[in-house]
C-alpha cells in the first residue's frame, strides 16, 4: 500500500518502520520536553498523510516509553484528514520523564476499517452475553 506523506516542517523526521515486517511506523519528537507525573504534552510531528477511504491511521504507544508510564491519548486519524499529525502523551508514572528531540514517542498503524451505516431500531437481537458488563464472565 502506498501512502502519500507531505513534510510540513523542514526539521521534521518522517515516520519510519524500524524493521522489515513491522506494522507500526515510529513517530519522533521535534522538541525536548520533560513531562511530570500526571502531566500531558502534545508532540507535533511536522507531516501530513493521504491514504484511501476504508483505512484509518491510529496512534499507539511505544513499548520503550510505556514502561515508564507514558501513554498515548486519542489518536484516530480519518482518511480525509490532511492536517499535521501529533501525539498526545500523558505521564501515568511516578517520576518525570524527559523526551529528547529525535526520540520515538509513538507509532502509527494503518488499519483497514469498516464504514458503518447505522440503522436505528427499537430492539436488538438476543446474544449469550446480553448487557453483561465488567466481570460478566466471572473470575476464571
Amino acid at each position: 500500500m502506498k501512502i502519500k506523506i507531505k513534510k510540513l516542517k523542514e526539521d521534521a523526521k518522517l515516520p519510519s518502520y524500524a524493521r522489515p515486517g513491522d506494522v507500526g511506523l515510529d513517530m519522533y519528537a521535534m522538541e525536548t520536553v520533560t513531562i511530570a507525573p500526571g502531566a500531558h504534552h502534545r508532540f507535533w510531528h511536522g507531516f501530513a498523510l493521504e491514504f484511501p477511504e476504508g483505512f484509518a491511521a491510529i496512534v499507539k504507544d511505544k513499548g520503550s516509553i510505556s514502561k515508564a508510564g507514558l501513554h498515548t491519548m486519542g489518536g484516530v486519524y480519518d482518511a480525509g484528514y490532511r492536517g499535521e499529525y501529533n501525539t498526545h502523551l500523558v505521564n501515568l508514572g511516578d517520576a518525570p520523564y524527559t523526551v529528547e528531540t529525535g526520540d520515538k514517542v509513538s507509532q502509527i498503524v494503518i488499519f483497514p476499517v469498516a464504514i458503518a451505516e447505522l440503522e436505528e431500531t427499537d430492539r436488538l437481537s438476543e446474544s449469550e452475553r446480553g448487557d453483561g458488563r465488567f466481570g460478566s464472565t466471572g473470575k476464571q
